[in-house]
């Protein structure tokens, strides 16, 4: 069963997880996901893989600690181990095209890192736009840095970066040097639906990732069902990556809102149960 050889906490609420697989990494691509389950009792929690190191047979896991069952998962130490299946998904489609346009909000960070470094390999320019609410939820700064040719910040607040959100960034960006080959953008849904909005009329190549939306991961549950082009997809056996200009995101912010209220009963209860654990943490590194 995979071991958990590494976790690190990287922002308030996110943590990094380093999981010894080695089938997995030897064949993960940049934009497939993998199912966790902690328990034998546990939710499938789909997470999209931010790195693999085959020769190490590893691959890392960001997680952000917004429910239940991520905020149990938090609550893991080195050398337990969990179940992990994949890689699933389909994977993004590399080619040289030119300027890549790589922007990525809060935990979108984290799946968008394989896919700009596998751009940046295929002899694209890689221009990636991060944003967050604060400094600290800017992730992974360092590693995009890697991945890139160019960085570009924003915050709400104005502490790190341009003050302003990543569409801000984006529009300066190609009122100054035109238009790129291909954006991608992965984040909020709000923040994909703002991006294919400002892009759409362009005419601007723009992919997102809905990976957000996933539940089993395997079709069955319906959980993930979405609207591309007017017909139904589901976004872990079709996806989790499609046109972005073709999606119906307000549709799909409304799925999202299904259970909220369960979502959130189950938080508050698993908050009170795991209150001494949870408010111990850790310090950001």
């Amino acid at each position: 069963m995979p071991t958990l050889l590494e976790i690190k906490e990287i922002a308030p609420a996110f943590k990094q997880y380093v999981v010894e697989t080695p089938e997995i990494a030897r064949k993960h691509q940049a934009g497939q996901f993998v199912i966790i389950l902690l328990h034998d009792h546990g939710e499938r929690i789909p997470l999209t893989i931010a790195d693999s190191d085959a020769e190490a047979g590893t691959i890392t896991l960001v997680v952000q600690e917004v429910g239940k069952s991520t905020m149990e998962m938090g609550l893991l130490s080195e050398g337990d181990q969990i179940e992990v299946v994949g890689p699933l998904g389909t994977a993004t489609h590399i080619e040289k095209l030119g300027t890549c346009v790589c922007v990525g909000g809060g935990a979108g960070i984290a799946p968008l890192l394989p896919i700009a470094r596998a751009m940046k390999k295929a002899g694209n320019e890689v221009i990636s736009i991060l944003g967050g609410r604060t400094k600290e939820l800017v992730i992974l700064r360092d590693e995009m840095t890697e991945a890139s040719t160019e960085m570009i910040y924003t915050t709400d607040d104005g502490s790190f970066g341009a003050k302003g959100f990543v569409t801000n960034a984006l529009e300066r960006l190609i009122e100054e040097r035109g238009k790129p080959d291909i954006v991608i953008a992965i984040g909020p849904a709000i923040m994909m639906k703002a991006v294919a909005d400002m892009t759409r009329p362009l005419e601007i190549s723009t992919v997102v990732s809905l990976n957000t939306i996933m539940i089993d991961g395997t079709g069955m549950c319906g959980g993930c069902r979405v609207s591309v082009g007017g017909d139904s997809k589901f976004v872990c056996v079709d996806g989790p990556e499609f046109d972005a200009h073709t999606v119906d995101f307000d549709l799909m912010m409304k799925r999202q809102r299904t259970f909220l209220s369960e979502e959130n009963a189950a938080r508050l209860q698993f908050l009170e149960n795991h209150e001494c654990q949870m408010t111990k943490g850790t310090e950001v590194k």
